[in-house]
């Protein structure tokens, strides 16, 4: 199988108001995954499952995780894809666990720090979270590291990610552009001084960037940068929501 992002949550200190934010920003409606254990919310676009919403763990708290957005691979079985991770110099961040009716499931971390969920899903019907240029869903993976050279070979290794097109930005670096092994890029990932931690960063389609810009500020997100214009022709903005996690919105001018 191929190894793609299929899913894509957020661990927030405040579910309630997340949910406003992203419904009023992208036109998300959460609604209760019907998980007995725990208060888990399915975001919406449509009539499209794109994400999930829980409350940051009370562990991740404590060793010192703030609100953040996680993409989660498919992979064709979590055990041995985080065996391998360890073998290759990751770590388990939480250990696998079974959903019914849903799949099998881990949290890790790259070699150099960046953390992601892989999941072993149930049935074969597709995510409709990743879709490029379709407005409410996911439309780039970017993850800022320390050498993306080694990153790029770590998750080559692992799920057979390759480059796609190696972008030179002067004194900025390199940005490559990554595929699942073939094909349209899904992503890049660059070597990112200014970041606390290496980490990814997910984006977001949009209809109009200005509008969305002007919807992110009036709920009480942060622009951090942008709009900037990317090779694609649309324009993109990294952003803060309200209990400080990270994220960006792409789309075209109107």
């Amino acid at each position: 199988m191929t190894s793609s992002f299929i899913w894509y949550e957020l661990l927030t200190s405040d579910p309630a108001a997340a949910a406003k934010f992203y419904g009023e920003l992208l036109g998300w409606t959460a609604k209760d995954s019907g998980q007995a254990a725990m208060d888990y919310r399915l975001l919406h676009s449509g009539d499209a499952a794109v994400a999930g919403l829980m409350t940051l763990p009370a562990g991740a708290v404590k060793s010192g995780m703030p609100p953040s957005w996680l993409g989660y691979v498919s992979v064709a079985d979590v055990d041995d894809s985080v065996a391998r991770i360890i073998a290759a110099g990751g770590s388990l961040q939480m250990p696998a666990m079974d959903v019914p009716g849903v799949g099998r499931f881990a949290m890790v971390a790259d070699p150099q720090g960046a953390g992601l969920y892989v999941m072993q899903p149930i049935g074969s019907g597709g995510s409709t979270s990743f879709a490029p240029g379709k407005a409410g869903h996911g439309g780039w993976n970017e993850l800022h590291t320390k050498d993306w050279e080694s990153a790029l070979a770590f998750y080559h290794s692992q799920f057979g990610w390759a480059k796609a097109q190696a972008m030179d930005m002067g004194p900025m670096g390199t940005y490559l552009l990554f595929n699942y092994g073939s094909g349209a890029a899904v992503g890049g990932m660059f070597n990112d001084p200014a970041a606390a931690r290496p980490h990814w960063l997910f984006v977001f389609n949009v209809d109009d960037i200005d509008a969305a810009e002007a919807r992110l500020t009036a709920n009480g997100g942060e622009k951090l940068r942008g709009p900037d214009q990317v090779p694609t022709g649309d324009w993109v903005i990294n952003a803060r929501d309200p209990q400080g996690a990270r994220f960006a919105l792409v789309g075209p001018k109107r």
